[in-house]
């Protein structure tokens, strides 16, 4: 892939999207009746399913109950058929993990968690299908399970990510262009607010190109 041109000279993108235009957009809520929340979501080629259960006791130790305000319990994973390669371990690995926490931080800021003192929130996030933009789709996945299952917020989660392509600000990006981006910044906000509630910038190094001055 080699020079491949990621943004051409009519400014159009390798998909045909421009720089400020997000991917087909598409979701369904309550899609799993076991859940009390459920969404489908398909962000470009990504696909996610996500479901919310709680509150309810907390399970396990009872020392994990927390006093004041509601225990977000997250995880994420990803399907062993979501990407090329196929996965060991949907689960437990350290991208699941770090994404996992990514998520628990980002709803704990946005769930109403007073209102639940000494109980527990399940959220249960799986990637069906990877084609960039994982923890985005993921997270607005997420809210909309947070909303079908009637859970308390500040404010619904918007996420998306973006990068630069010749200098061009592109939002959105997938798969292809996060293997080709020098800089991936990846945002969660509470948009009434304007309140940044994640924010992640990834930067490969080997990308970048230094010019002496």
């Amino acid at each position: 892939m080699a020079g491949m041109t990621m943004l051409s000279d009519q400014g159009l993108r390798m998909d045909g999207r421009r720089p400020t235009e997000l991917r087909k957009l598409s979701c369904r809520l309550g899609v799993f009746t076991q859940a009390d929340g459920s969404a489908y979501i398909e962000q470009g080629n990504t696909k996610v399913l996500a479901t919310v259960y709680g509150p309810h006791e907390v399970t396990g130790a009872k020392s994990k109950a927390l006093h004041d305000r509601v225990l977000v319990n997250c995880q994420y994973s990803m399907a062993t058929f979501s990407t090329g390669e196929r996965k060991r371990r949907p689960r437990g690995d350290r991208k699941s993990i770090e994404m996992t926490l990514h998520m628990q931080q980002t709803f704990e800021a946005a769930i109403l968690t007073q209102l639940y003192p000494k109980s527990q929130i399940d959220i249960f996030v799986e990637v069906l299908q990877s084609d960039g933009g994982n923890y985005c789709a993921s997270i607005n996945a997420a809210t909309l399970a947070l909303i079908d299952a009637g859970i308390p917020m500040k404010d619904i989660v918007c996420a998306c990510s973006a990068s630069f392509m010749k200098e061009t600000a592109v939002v959105d990006i997938n798969h292809l262009e996060e293997t080709h981006a020098g800089t991936e910044i990846v945002m969660a906000i509470l948009p009434k607010t304007e309140q940044i509630v994640f924010l992640q910038i990834n930067v490969d190094y080997t990308r970048i190109t230094y010019q002496r001055s």
